[in-house]
This record gives structure tokens, sequence and C-alpha cells, in this order.
């Protein structure tokens, strides 16, 4: 009887937990489960996704983020926040105040929506378990960003992050590759409906636009062509100003404003293996915005044009709120038991 109290009580706390929550990821679903892989440029190809799931309509904002580094990173022991963030030209303005075990964080507010970058793929990852987690405050530790989709527990090195797999409890995620492949680029409505060659629903070369002296028409994206999109300070929009320019799954920026983390392991030889990154950047052109193109880099690399957007689980039809939640709160303990904690 002790025990199902207990469990009864984690779960009102989660809903709680849930209720509370500060950040909102707008989501788009992303249906048509088992749908045919792009084979075009590779085999077995990418964006075969057997189950329906929920993608992030934008990238991860700089105000977004924001509010997870007040959250966790009073010490920040993981080395959440990277001084660039700030003192960058090509920054997203957070700026770090006070000492450790005190620190605070705020965003400009002409930044606040346009997407985090000088993150690395762990730091997605810690910020992908916070959200799976119900958005706690707390320490850096197995309640907030060391478990939840992925079981991290203080991996910083190389070798570290690119051993982490995502759990199969999992909430919220960086996106997988096919996750983010498909949201991009499928035509959607059927299980063989083909992809696009750009996530504007478009096999037509893309058009830089500012949307601001250039109306966006369709089809455009902040990249590099002869120039800067919008250059000096932003050099990023705010996310989803291309508001003519979705995927056929209603998700924006797929293409330009940053690079965004996925999950893949990209291997290089037999000494060598990085995390991947889809999608070009504001100071790239358009040949990498398009399906035939991947990027990589190592899972520890900060740097000014990359961020990330997060995928969502959707619950089997079967699973009642409340079943699930109490599966999710048994997991939750047993990654206790597993991490010494009471």
């Amino acid at each position: 009887m002790k025990k199902v109290s207990v469990l009864a009580a984690l779960v009102v706390l989660l809903c709680l937990g849930t209720l509370a929550q500060a950040v909102v990821i707008d989501t788009v679903p992303v249906g048509d489960p088992w749908n045919a892989a792009d084979t075009r440029y590779a085999t077995p190809g990418y964006g075969s996704v057997g189950y329906a799931y929920n993608i992030g309509k934008y990238e991860v904002t700089a105000a977004q983020y924001t509010d997870f580094l007040n959250k966790v990173a009073v010490t920040d022991t993981y080395g959440l926040y990277n001084g660039s963030m700030w003192s960058s030209s090509y920054g997203c303005k957070i700026q770090q105040s006070g000492t450790a075990g005190s620190y605070t964080y705020s965003v400009a507010s002409d930044w606040a929506n346009r997407p985090v970058n000088y993150v690395s793929w762990g730091d997605s990852a810690r910020f992908a378990n916070w959200l799976h987690n119900g958005q706690p405050t707390g320490l850096q530790s197995a309640l907030t960003t060391e478990d939840g989709a992925y079981y991290l527990n203080g991996a910083t090195t190389n070798a570290q992050l690119n051993a982490v797999n995502r759990e199969a409890d999992w909430r919220w995620a960086i996106t997988s590759e096919d996750e983010w492949h498909k949201a991009a680029y499928y035509k959607g409505g059927s299980t063989n409906a083909g992809y696009w060659d750009y996530p504007m629903q478009s096999d037509v070369p893309t058009v830089p636009s500012n949307d601001l002296t250039d109306p966006d028409g369709g089809n455009n994206a902040n990249f590099y062509q002869s120039g800067y999109t919008i250059g000096s300070p932003y050099y990023r929009t705010n996310v989803g100003e291309f508001e003519n320019s979705e995927s056929a799954y209603g998700t924006f920026d797929q293409g330009g404003n940053v690079w965004e983390w996925n999950e893949a392991i990209v291997y290089q030889g037999s000494d060598y293996a990085y995390r991947g990154a889809r999608g070009g950047s504001f100071d790239i052109f358009d040949n990498y915005l398009q399906a035939s193109y991947g990027s990589y880099s190592y899972p520890t690399n900060e740097d000014s044009n990359v961020g990330f957007r997060v995928s969502e689980a959707v619950p089997e039809p079967a699973s009642l709120l409340v079943l699930g939640s109490g599966i999710l709160a048994l997991a939750g303990m047993i990654r206790r038991k597993r991490n010494g904690l009471s």
C-alpha cells in the first residue's frame, strides 16, 4: 500500500510540474508513420520514421535557453553557458551575471526570439532532458539534466557524448536524423509521397530574403549569397520570420539560420566519430540547405552557426494519461535508484 501511495504522489507532482512549465515549445505533428525513405542520395536513405511524433515548429530560441539556464545553471557544472553567447559579435546575446552558485541569465529583448547558438550536442541533450523531466529547478543532476531522454551522468568528452543513446521512455529529445529529414523534406499525405529538395516545399533553389525590405513570397531562407541575408548585428532572423516558407508539416527555418544538431553518429574512418547536423546556416550557400547534404561536428563543439530543435513523443493511443504518468514516474524511480539517489 505504501508503494502505491508513493507512486500516486509522484504522479501528482509530475502533473503539477507539467502545469507549471514556463517554456512552451510550439510543435507540429508529423504523421504518415512507416513512410518510404529518401533514397535519392544514399542507401538505405533518410526520413523513414515508423511512428507519429511532434517536432519543434521552430529552432530553440535564446529566450527558451535562457529560462533553462536560470533553472539549472546557477552553478553550471557542465558548462551549459558559453561566454561567446554574449561577447561574440555573432552571439545570441545571453548574458551571465553573478558568480558560481548564484549565476543569473538574461537575454537582450531583440534577440529573445532568435535561435540560440554556441550550444554543443551535450548542451542540447541536457536541454531535452530538462524538458523530459518537466522543466525542474535545481543543480545539474539526474533529476534535471543528467538523465531523462539521455543518460548523460556527467558526460562531457567527445567519446562519452558519442556513446549516449536515446532512452526508450523519452518524452523530449534532440531530433533524430530521420525525424529531422522527414519533417523538412517529406511531402506528406501518404506513406510514399516523395521528398522535396528544399525544406520549403520546393525543388527550386531557395532565395535569400530578410522578409523586411523583401517580403517572403515563399521558398525564402536566411543564408549567405553574395553577402549576409540580414548582416550585422543580428545575422539570424527571428524564428518563423519566413511565414510563407514552411515545410509540408508546418516547420520553419529548417533551411538556413543555424545548423541544427541531430542524433546521428557520423564516422570518418575507424578513429573519428561525430554527431550530425542539418539545414545549413546564415553564413553558408544555399546548396547546403538541400536534402542531399548533411554535416557533422564533434559533439562538444560550440559555434556561432549551430543550434538545435527538439522532437516530442506522441503516446500510443492505448496509453492513458494516468497510466503513462505512472509508468514515467516508475521509470524515474528506477533511474534514481541507478544513480544512487533516495
